[in-house]
């Protein structure tokens, strides 16, 4: 990696990450604010709608950002051809959201919901006319300015929804946040970018980047079912309050590993494409990148999972109890997101979106039959299936990029091994020392002080490659 590139790889991670985690960061206080004013069942109606607003997502972007990243020679009439596609599908998402709104209200008996899913499909068309500037942001590693906009927006629909939850207003305090976050965000993007549309649609750059998108698109459709049928089934068979309990858990567990895979994917994925060409330098970086976000995630998670009654109890409240119980057992399925998210990218830099979508066909196939048989066993039995879905998941991805660059699922488990292991042990060492402490808060504090300083001392004695590269990143 030449040294321009390396530098633009450190500051966009430092930034990535900052723009996560303070954005999360303020976001999870606002949550916690607004979770204890509201009930389970509020989030579990908002809840029941997240696959539709997932999938017009997916098809206002059609993986043409992906495909713009990739392409080293894009031009101004890429870009514009790529703008008006958005807003065009953008619209079209809509009016399809607004047709079938009131048959998604009798699916799940609930006549509310048609008013609820128009309004919050409303934020489609918004975020369609941001996306290029977006996607210039992440070409540029440029994620400072993105850390403002992330926490104007933030903020501002933050205090939004705390007043309307004040004010009573129930379930719609969530989708009146979400509409101001997306009115802002896209105020943000246009402020602060110099880039306009030109008066250009080329049918040339549509159909070279259609090619590639297009098979990134069905990925990313099958992907954004499967991630929501967990919900559409726990909308459908369970009360609203269970799927509250559980969208609650989902987003607590995806506070940190979520958002550590956001920021490897968006600093990745431009780095490593450029330097698609030179094998042995992008299979060296690629495994570095994959150590260090294990390095970071796995012990992330696996604390919070040791403390995740003490954690919604003090932060939600008693009424979230349940919520806990899930939380600890969804930790160990989506702790493995970045591993996931870095091996995909593998197949995109290199140009293979076709292995990409098989992969997709594969996994969620096992993943719905896994799905169909925990179903009947409760909501507690789905998600402990889930973390063998997850494992199982991470074979199949590792499969092609042992092919592309010799680094299968046996090595990438033996480099991950003494992080896991560590990361294992002190889940273990959190929840023997709580056993011998009464006091909520003390539970935390001594837990979470006595699990880094394990992790920190074991990291050290037996995995010091990883601890020696993330202390020479902070120091720069």
């Amino acid at each position: 990696m030449d040294a321009e590139l390396k530098e633009q790889a450190k500051k966009g991670l430092i930034w990535s990450a900052v723009q996560r985690f303070s954005s999360q960061g303020a976001q999870f206080v606002f949550t916690i604010i607004i979770a204890r004013q509201l009930t389970p069942e509020d989030y579990g109606v908002v809840g029941m709608l997240g696959i539709f607003l997932a999938v017009a997502t997916v098809f206002v972007d059609g993986g043409f950002t992906n495909a713009l990243i990739r392409k080293q020679d894009r031009t101004q009439a890429d870009l514009s051809t790529v703008f008006y596609f958005n807003i065009v599908i953008g619209l079209l998402a809509y009016l399809v959201i607004f047709a079938i709104a009131p048959f998604v209200a009798d699916f799940y008996d609930m006549p509310m919901l048609t008013d609820v899913l128009r309004v919050f499909g409303l934020t489609i068309i918004i975020n369609s006319f941001c996306a290029i500037q977006m996607t210039l942001f992440n070409i540029n590693i440029d994620f400072k300015t993105q850390t403002t906009i992330s926490l104007i927006s933030i903020f501002v629909s933050g205090i939004v929804a705390l007043c309307c939850a004040f004010a009573g207003m129930t379930y719609w305090t969530l989708v009146i946040q979400a509409l101001t976050s997306s009115i802002v965000s896209t105020s943000l993007y246009w402020v602060m970018s110099n880039w306009r549309p030109i008066l250009v649609f080329s049918k040339q750059s549509f159909h070279e980047m259609f090619s590639f998108g297009s098979k990134l698109l069905i990925q990313g459709l099958i992907n954004s079912i499967y991630s929501n049928i967990y919900p559409i089934i726990i909308g459908k068979l369970f009360a609203a309050s269970t799927l509250g309990n559980y969208t609650r858990a989902q987003s607590f567990a995806n506070f940190p590993s979520v958002a550590m895979t956001g920021i490897m994917q968006r600093v990745t994925y431009p780095v490593l494409c450029r330097m698609q060409d030179n094998e042995h330098e992008l299979a060296y970086t690629y495994r570095k990148f994959l150590r260090l976000s294990a390095f970071v995630i796995f012990p992330m998670m696996t604390g919070l999972a040791a403390l995740s009654t003490q954690f919604v109890i003090l932060t939600i409240g008693e009424k979230w109890l349940f919520c806990a119980l899930l939380l600890q057992i969804i930790c160990f399925s989506v702790m493995w997101y970045p591993i996931h998210a870095i091996n995909l990218n593998l197949l995109q830099v290199k140009g293979r979106s076709d292995l990409s979508l098989r992969l997709e066909i594969i996994k969620k196939i096992v993943g719905v039959a896994i799905l169909c048989i925990s179903a009947p066993f409760g909501i507690v039995a789905m998600c402990y299936f889930h973390i063998l879905s997850s494992l199982f998941c991470l074979i199949i991805n590792t499969y092609y990029t042992g092919k592309l660059i010799n680094f299968g699922f046996i090595r990438q488990m033996r480099d991950l091994s003494p992080t896991l292991i560590i990361s294992v042990a002190m889940y273990g060492l959190i929840l023997f020392v709580n056993q011998m402490i009464t006091h909520l808060w003390l539970q935390v504090v001594i837990g979470a002080f006595i699990g880094i300083a394990f992790y920190v001392v074991m990291s050290f004695l037996f995995n010091k490659n990883e601890w020696k590269t993330l202390l020479s990143q902070v120091k720069k």
